[in-house]
């Protein structure tokens, strides 16, 4: 008989966090709370008279299920911790910025910014919504960095501080492109105030020397500084016998300044110093476009960005919190319930259920026994564990995975874009064309041969050209981003274009991480029988027991002789009967190995000694994924890569269709290398995956994607972040990404006109200053109108 388990109805929702409430709520002042966290934040918030928090938002709260927090932080008393972490320190106060990802709202920002009130040791707090990030002054000898931190997690904001906080801090970054676009913009809007002479002609003759001298005073140093990247990277190219699209702006720009100064040094005229103060500006606009975006997210991170900074150390007896950098080869340590383990280690005492989805993908914890090997980057699920480390961190299983040198990604296969493949033949017809100019009028005019040349290089300067990739794939980020799809640089909009396979992982990406289909096979239930059950599962700290204890609808009775063996299941006495709910050899239940359901995970019940029956727990697959599956198969190549076993091959293969390749018990290695035999076979593989299971095989694909249920959490090393709950969006960005580059083209189908008219001028010798001030501002700005308005249509026409 086949019964399914249904989902219990809430009746009460807390007052502080809008979750509802498992069970019977906890009551304070007539408000419903879910958990003793919640109520300890209330009240604390009700004393200092900070409730105005809970008017700013629907749901402001943010749960907290554990409100003793003291020995956690205990670290942060350590003074070389402070020394890492702290930005400023002297005499009285201390500084320190904090990464908070459960900022969500107004009232996260209000409650934040009232700290002081809570704490009165606290100063100042100056948060950054979009970075989610809170600098927090407070005076050390009234508080403590500790007490800083406890408080942020007692009302719910616990910072993020990992292992990847204690190396060495990241390197500044460069802000020379804000002085430069300052600068360019500044020369530009002057020298263009001091041409209008030139334009209108009325003053021209009494003050147009005069003004041309101060115009060379401004362009000079957008030509030195502004304009210093543009010639640097087209040497550098050379150096490399290569030619980027840098190679003919720095043609450009050079012939535009030379052919100015000659023209105001001569008396000859004004010069185009308006245009070329112009063009680096609107230039160095489109390279500020492309390294604005999402400078908060972080692709790049390694193992040490999921370590915590410190660990508990026994000894004699006593614990101890140090540094996990410290942590030395023989030390005992305690890990607590949900802390990772930070090194390999031995077990000592406690009952060790590890969690390696995080590793290896395998969804199932794993139960290990006293003397048994625990590798480090395992999560414990359950009571404390005493361990004894046997490598240091530095030498450790998750340390060597990430170590390994085929995790990083080989830069020499990156991809040409548009812009530098363009640029290579526009270079050369740019070149051929002036060199016919002077060939036809050298035997004619020598000026005019000389003004034709110079005018077919100033014309000619694809700077219109080099504009229209970052402001279309700019214009495309943008809007990837508003739907929590986020890309390194705006290179990953073309790769997507281009990859033709897309492999993803399973565990943690296909699947819900914290949900399960549980199904009940077996003698029917009764719904006295079924609320034993949960009274027992009541107690159980494993995964599967609170999943199921969720999912059974009744209402718990007390349980009498509890236990609880690890990695075998539960017992005890409800109502008189003796229940058991665990594994086959537990309850004593037949098992048929040749069964095709073997590989399933079940869990069985038994009433005094007699099986019943047993729940299945298969994955719940995301929102949309069938629908997604469908769209990409037309158009590519599928895959799945999986750490778990084939249990679920049929509702996959079910999904993905009988063409698409499914592998299943793969290590991360084997992982890396598919990606890799896919590369050598010609194909563009995208990878798209979660854990640290998969950074070899993101690093390796042509676009590694990290799907995450939090974009500012933890993602392994890639090189785009979308949001989970939007991968069923997938196919209309990858879709929209090839509308970028048909909307290059079009752009470049633009400048290719304005391209042309100049040089038909430039070789008949009419390429006045006139025609220069109105050509080409004209150009440029029409290929970046054109960019950015046509993006804005495409994606409204796409739905995005």
């Amino acid at each position: 008989m086949l019964q399914t388990a249904h989902l219990e109805t809430a009746l009460h929702t807390c007052y502080h966090c809008g979750d509802e409430c498992q069970g019977a709520p906890i009551v304070h002042e007539d408000k419903d709370f879910c958990c003793e966290g919640c109520k300890v934040v209330y009240t604390l918030l009700a004393e200092n008279n900070l409730c105005t928090y809970y008017t700013l938002d629907e749901r402001p709260g943010i749960s907290v299920k554990d409100p003793v927090l003291s020995a956690r932080f205990a670290y942060l008393n350590d003074a070389k911790v402070q020394q890492q972490l702290l930005d400023f320190q002297n005499g009285t106060v201390s500084k320190i910025t904090f990464h908070i990802p459960q900022m969500h709202c107004s009232s996260c920002i209000w409650l934040l910014e009232n700290l002081n009130r809570l704490n009165t040791g606290v100063t100042d707090v100056h948060v950054n919504f979009l970075r989610k990030e809170a600098a927090i002054t407070f005076e050390h000898g009234v508080t403590t960095l500790a007490q800083v931190v406890e408080l942020m997690a007692h009302i719910g904001y616990e910072p993020q501080i990992t292992l990847a906080d204690m190396e060495a801090p990241a390197p500044k970054k460069d802000k020379s492109i804000y002085y430069k676009l300052g600068l360019a913009g500044f020369c530009f809007g002057n020298v263009m105030m001091l041409s209008f002479p030139e334009y209108f002609g009325g003053l021209q003759k009494e003050y147009g020397q005069f003004f041309g001298w101060i115009n060379i005073a401004l362009a000079l140093p957008v030509f030195l500084y502004s304009a210093r990247g543009f010639f640097t990277s087209a040497w550098q190219g050379l150096q490399q016998r290569m030619i980027n699209l840098d190679l003919p702006i720095a043609i450009g720009l050079l012939s535009l300044f030379c052919v100015s100064l000659y023209d105001i040094l001569t008396h000859r005229g004004p010069g185009f110093l308006d245009s070329f103060t112009g063009l680096v500006f609107f230039m160095l606009i489109g390279k500020y476009v492309q390294r604005r975006t999402y400078d908060s997210l972080a692709f790049d991170r390694d193992y040490t960005s999921y370590f915590p900074i410190a660990v508990t150390v026994l000894e004699e007896g006593k614990e101890k919190p140090i540094s996990v950098k410290e942590l030395q080869k023989g030390q005992r340590i305690l890990v607590r319930n949900q802390e990772l383990i930070p090194a390999d280690a031995v077990l000592l005492r406690g009952s060790a259920n590890i969690d390696y989805s995080f590793v290896t993908g395998e969804s199932v914890p794993v139960v290990r026994n006293a003397g048994e090997v625990i590798y480090a980057g395992g999560r414990q699920l359950g009571e404390g564990l005493e361990l004894e480390v046997i490598k240091e961190v530095s030498q450790g299983y998750l340390t060597q995975l990430w170590n390994n040198a085929n995790y990083k990604k080989e830069e020499t296969q990156t991809v040409e874009n548009y812009a530098n493949a363009v640029g290579k033949y526009f270079l050369s017809v740019t070149l051929l064309i002036a060199a016919g100019a002077l060939w036809y009028w050298v035997p004619r005019d020598t000026d005019m041969a000389v003004k034709a040349f110079t005018s077919v290089l100033v014309i000619a300067c694809p700077c219109a050209l080099s504009l229209a990739t970052p402001f279309t794939l700019g214009a495309t980020l943008r809007i990837f981003g508003r739907h929590k799809f986020y890309l390194k640089n705006s290179a990953v909009v073309e790769a997507l274009a281009k990859a033709d396979t897309i492999v993803f992982d399973k565990t943690g990406t296909l699947t819900e991480p914290s949900a399960s289909q549980i199904t009940y096979h077996g003698d029917a239930l009764s719904q006295e029988e079924t609320r034993q059950i949960k009274s027992l599962l009541k107690h159980s700290t494993h995964p599967l027991s609170q999943r199921l204890y969720q999912h059974v609808d009744a209402k718990p009775l007390p349980v009498l002789d509890f236990l609880e063996k690890t990695g075998a299941g539960l017992s005890g006495r409800v109502a008189d009967n003796l229940v058991e709910i665990g594994s086959a050899a537990w309850v004593g239940a037949p098992v048929d190995t040749q069964d095709a359901s073997a590989k399933q995970t079940k869990v069985y019940v038994a009433f005094n000694k007699k099986a019943r029956g047993y729940y299945v727990f298969e994955n719940v697959y995301r929102n949309g994924l069938p629908q997604l599956i469908q769209e990409l198969g037309k158009t590519r190549k599928l895959a799945v890569l999986s750490g778990d076993n084939d249990s679920e091959r049929e509702r996959l293969q079910a999904i993905f269709g009988p063409d698409a390749d499914m592998r299943f018990n793969q290590s991360p290695m084997q992982k890396l290398e598919y990606i890799q035999e896919l590369k050598q076979k010609g194909q563009s593989p995208i990878m798209v995956g979660d854990g640290l299971n998969d950074a070899g095989a993101l690093r390796q694909s042509d676009v590694g994607l990290a799907l995450t249920d939090q974009v500012n959490g933890f993602s392994p090393s890639c090189d785009g972040i979308l949001e989970a709950n939007h991968l069923a969006r997938l196919g209309h960005f990858l879709k929209f990404s090839k509308t970028s580059r048909r909307l290059i083209l079009a752009a470049f189908g633009v400048s290719f006109v304005y391209n042309i008219i100049g040089l038909t001028l430039a070789v008949m010798g009419e390429f006045s200053p006139i025609v220069s001030a109105i050509l080409m501002p004209v150009s440029t700005l029409s290929v970046i109108s054109f960019a950015v308005l046509s993006v804005k249509v495409a994606a409204r026409r796409a739905g995005l």
